[in-house]
């Protein structure tokens, strides 16, 4: 059962633009020790349409082998054709996932037939448990409602569904009424900017970014355990870092885990916008706001803030 705060990990590039396995393993560890009970990769905040498959396959084994067993790896296995899907499932269970993150290709479109015969096919050839990821378009596809619980229904193996798009927190709602028992959860998605909302609906599990994932996992574990005072005030908390991150994506990410210790370079391969150095600033005072909740490298993120200034 997949279950809590599982971040999908960012694809480290070194200044040169490669893949960095070193830091991959780092961030890994990171994930680990802020108290994630599982981690993704690859997904859309790991730049997966950035990547290779054989950079794709060489990351996927360093987070296995980090790993270790010790808890849950989710492969992301989005591609355009189910056998292109089946590879990276099967790349990923030979990693140690125990279960495979697909989104619908845009070539299926909406097209209920269409999208059942899709997960049809990777499921016959993947031989690992799916998570259907359903994020709008231009992304993914923007998947109804009746659409998704039709193909958990005539699918076995799709276990779970994140749902991402908005409002997320209604559909999860739906989802869970539509689905019934085809399903074993609905997970939430969406940078975890909802996810208070989609706790509140059902959600099992939230999938961040992970560089404030100590934070997420504080959360979550305070909600589950009724202290819903607490729950809310971290994600009131957590708000203003995950705002910039919706514009920044992945080079928020990846600013905040150099700050953190994690990473050595910022590098993105994605088009996204630049931090200037009011931007940059920014970073490290939001970071300075939020050091107390912090658990890993604590004294390290202090000083990279104090460093800036």
């Amino acid at each position: 059962m997949l279950f809590g705060v599982l971040p999908v990990l960012p694809t480290p590039f070194d200044a040169g633009g490669s893949v960095d396995v070193a830091a991959m393993a780092r961030v890994t560890e990171f994930a680990l020790e802020a108290g994630a009970d599982g981690v993704v990769f690859p997904g859309v905040a790991s730049e997966f349409d950035h990547l290779n498959p054989a950079e794709r396959e060489l990351l996927v084994g360093v987070v296995g082998r980090t790993l270790g067993g010790r808890k849950p790896f989710v492969v992301g296995a989005s591609a355009a054709t189910p056998a292109e899907v089946i590879a990276f499932c099967r790349a990923g269970k030979a990693a140690g996932a125990s279960a495979a993150m697909v989104m619908a290709p845009a070539s299926v479109g909406g097209d209920t037939e269409k999208l059942i015969a899709f997960f049809t096919a990777v499921a016959e050839g993947a031989g690992i448990d799916i998570i259907l990821q359903n994020a709008p378009a231009p992304i993914g596809s923007g998947l109804t409602v009746e659409a998704i619980a039709a193909v958990a229904q005539a699918v076995p193996s799709i276990r779970f569904v994140k749902e991402e798009t908005l409002p997320s927190g209604p559909k999860i709602t739906a989802l869970i009424a539509a689905a019934g028992d085809s399903l074993d959860g609905v997970m939430g998605g969406g940078g975890s900017r909802y996810v208070y909302d989609e706790l509140e609906r059902g959600a099992v599990a939230l999938m961040p970014a992970v560089e404030i994932a100590d934070i997420h996992a504080a959360l979550f574990a305070a909600y589950r355990s009724g202290d819903l005072a607490e729950a809310r005030e971290l994600y009131v908390r957590s708000l203003p870092i995950l705002l910039v991150q919706m514009i920044y994506r992945m080079r928020l990410t990846k600013e905040t885990l150099v700050r953190r210790g994690v990473f050595s370079s910022a590098a993105v391969r994605a088009p996204l916008p630049n931090f200037d150095a009011i931007g940059l600033a920014e970073i490290d005072m939001m970071l300075e706001e939020l050091a107390d909740l912090l658990t890993v490298g604590h004294d390290e993120t202090k000083r990279a803030a104090g460093d800036a200034r």
